[in-house]
């Protein structure tokens, strides 16, 4: 099969379907119109369908006439609650609900995936389930849908998916074996003082100086306990507390996110968080407490799909670079899947450099290069065509 060539006769349409999803965006858990869309394409197309799966995901399953592996195709589907600023004919109609992180764009590819395997399926000696997924954003829908039996019926011998990067240009992809996505952990410390007048402080105990300080010192776990070969992110990005100028709170309540890549640090960083928080705390006479919870595990690549990832672009688009060793402190919930099915996400560099657009994930005016859609669907069909290839050389596929 041809694979550069029946991908460039749907460009057209990888466009057009990423404006059309990118119009109308929907929350976590709310992507009713975005399932129903999904599921009428791929019914259409001749897929087994499951729908509800996970709350409003969809799994599309379709068999070639030989027996081979079961790869898993991972396509999330939520937006953001983010006010769209951009000005392009395609702009959000759901009110403060955008596409701000790519995820129109994965499913335009997954889409046009679904139509390409259903068109060539005699020339797949494999079965594909393509997943949807919802509730990406807030990291609860791969687990969801795992829950909802995604992973039998068949049993996935393998599992990919991309995430479009406005953080590199288009014709790079990053494609690293072991973590190359940080676990992603959140804290809630509410620290307890005594309320009272602003200007009769010494009848109070302040729980905002408290909060001050334990912002200050939470910046020291990374720079002082963690091994500089190491890395983690903690970061403080909520402060509530107080209701008028005049009065000193009751209580004060801290939010924020840990990044890691392994466990160890993990439990170091949420020990530490506790201490300081605990001992700055009775130090000023206040109470604090420390809630610590892990959102997603650490996105881990299987050393050997990430290798067939890299001779997928060095065999179908060799002018592209390869980041061997690219890692961030983003998280993404495919690690749910990749802890139980070995399988690889692949970054693919969608950045529109250089033309005053460039603006990150999450952001009002995030946008991508569509070119990347293109790319990123020729190597995801590039690499099922590596791993079966393998599979029948080492005879594991009847």
């Amino acid at each position: 099969m041809n694979i550069n060539q029946i991908v460039e006769n749907q460009r057209e349409r990888l466009g057009a379907l990423r404006r059309e999803l990118h119009k109308f965006p929907e929350l976590s858990y709310k992507e009713f119109a975005t399932s129903k869309r999904v599921a009428d394409e791929l019914t259409s197309l001749g897929y087994e369908v499951q729908t509800a799966v996970g709350q409003t995901g969809v799994v599309g399953l379709i068999s070639g006439n030989v027996e081979g592996p079961v790869i898993l195709l991972r396509f999330d589907m939520d937006g953001l609650p983010i006010q769209e600023e951009n000005t392009h004919a395609f702009i959000s109609s759901n009110p403060g609900v955008m596409h701000a992180c790519g995820h129109d764009g994965h499913m335009a590819i997954g889409l046009v995936i679904a139509r390409l395997l259903a068109e060539h399926i005699e020339e797949w000696p494999a079965t594909f389930k393509l997943v949807f997924q919802p509730a990406e954003e807030i990291g609860g829908g791969a687990k969801g849908m795992i829950t909802g039996r995604v992973l039998e019926n068949p049993k996935p011998d393998y599992a990919l998916a991309t995430h479009v990067w406005v953080e590199a240009p288009v014709g790079w992809f990053g494609i690293t074996p072991g973590p190359m996505m940080a676990a992603s952990a959140t804290f809630k410390i509410t620290i307890l003082g005594k309320g009272g007048h602003g200007g009769r402080p010494q009848s109070t105990i302040d729980p905002i100086i408290a909060a001050g300080q334990i912002i200050s010192a939470v910046q020291s776990i990374v720079s002082r306990n963690l091994d500089p070969n190491r890395s983690a992110v903690v970061s403080i990005t909520q402060v509530h507390g107080g209701s008028a100028y005049n009065i000193i709170p009751n209580e004060v309540m801290l939010g924020g996110t840990i990044r890691v890549f392994d466990e160890a640090t993990f439990e170091m960083v949420s020990k530490r968080l506790r201490q300081i928080s605990t001992s700055i705390a009775v130090g000023l006479g206040c109470v604090a407490e420390t809630e610590v919870w892990m959102d997603t595990p650490a996105v881990v690549n299987d050393p050997k799909v990430t290798a067939l990832a890299q001779k997928a672009v060095k065999n179908l688009l060799p002018e592209c670079q390869v980041a061997t060793e690219y890692r961030t402190m983003m998280a993404e919930d495919m690690a749910e899947f990749l802890s139980r099915v070995p399988g690889a996400m692949i970054l693919t560099g969608a950045g529109k450099v250089g033309d005053g657009s460039d603006f990150p994930h999450h952001h009002p005016k995030f946008d991508l290069d569509e070119e990347a859609l293109v790319l990123a669907t020729k190597l995801i069909l590039g690499t099922c065509q590596e791993i079966i290839g393998q599979a029948f050389s080492k005879g594991d596929a009847a």
